[in-house]
């Protein structure tokens, strides 16, 4: 269990500074306040500095002013959601990517809260800080669908788990949706080895794309590489990043992501890798076009 002091911390990095009982409200603004101010990243895979994902170092990366990606993001928020009595489960889930079936492969964390609402009903809610350009607010886990801001999203059965339910993304998200497994997960053993595919692995889909996403209640942020896609509402705006200074200062201002666990040296070293790997990526293009 986190301690107050971690928790604290914690909520501190969130801009929140009061600690309330166990209520739908407060788990709204938690998770607002979370993928708005803490990004999902592959930094440290493409850096080759990949963190481990239990729960306390992971904690540990929040309150340090660092971010993660799914195991990261949604093992500490699990922690910090009990440290604050709320009832969570971790569950198995699996992205379907573009031109992909759905599948529950375990390379991702799902996460559902449990609450009892006035007329003495539980109530579960898909929580998700992990998915990248992610759902702003909760979503109650009944089937339906929600629209938050600009984003339409649907909850609907699984169709490749019995009992288990599936998260549709917004037409125009970077992937079809989401499955979990409704079992579940009582630890993270289940994920390491998925997690050191994607962080070492010449096959993970990270391990040479720079990718930082977050959310805010109209729109969103991206940087993939050199280029900084900024959504609001319908619209897309994208800019080239071309000095360090200014990649560095759209991560720090835009994205809370200072780097702060890396030298000015590693810091050099991470644009100069990113910037050849997007310079690969422009040639890339062209050769296509």
């Amino acid at each position: 269990m986190m301690t107050h002091t971690e928790r604290n911390a914690y909520l501190k990095r969130l801009g929140i500074t009061d600690i309330q009982p166990p209520s739908l409200a407060y788990l709204f603004e938690i998770h607002r306040a979370h993928v708005q101010f803490i990004p999902w990243q592959t930094i440290d895979i493409v850096a080759g500095k990949p963190v481990p994902i239990d729960t306390k170092k992971s904690v540990n990366l929040m309150i340090s002013g660092r971010s993660g990606y799914c195991f990261h993001l949604n093992g500490a928020f699990g922690e910090l959601l009990r440290s604050l009595g709320y009832k969570v489960s971790w569950h198995r889930a699996g992205v379907q990517p573009m031109g992909q079936e759905p599948r529950i492969n375990s390379f991702h964390l799902g996460l559902t809260v449990s609450l009892t609402n006035e007329q003495e009903e539980e109530q579960r809610w898909i929580i998700d800080a992990g998915l990248g350009d992610m759902p702003y607010e909760p979503l109650p886990l009944q089937m339906g669908s929600y629209e938050q801001g600009p984003f339409h999203y649907q909850v609907t059965p699984s169709t490749v788990a019995q009992n288990g339910w599936r998260l549709v993304h917004d037409p125009h998200a970077s992937f079809v949706g989401v499955d979990f497994a409704p079992e579940v997960v009582e630890n993270l053993t289940e994920f390491v080895p998925k997690h050191e595919f994607y962080s070492r692995s010449a096959d993970s889909p990270w391990i040479n794309l720079f990718l930082v996403r977050n959310r805010h209640a109209t729109g969103s942020n991206e940087i993939r590489g050199c280029i900084w896609s900024k959504r609001e509402g319908i619209t897309t705006e994208k800019t080239e990043l071309r000095t360090k200074s200014q990649w560095l200062e759209v991560l720090g201002d835009v994205f809370q992501e200072h780097l702060v666990t890396y030298s000015k040296q590693e810091q050099d070293d991470l644009w100069k890798r990113v910037q050849h790997l997007h310079e690969e990526w422009k040639k890339s293009k062209r050769c296509v076009n």
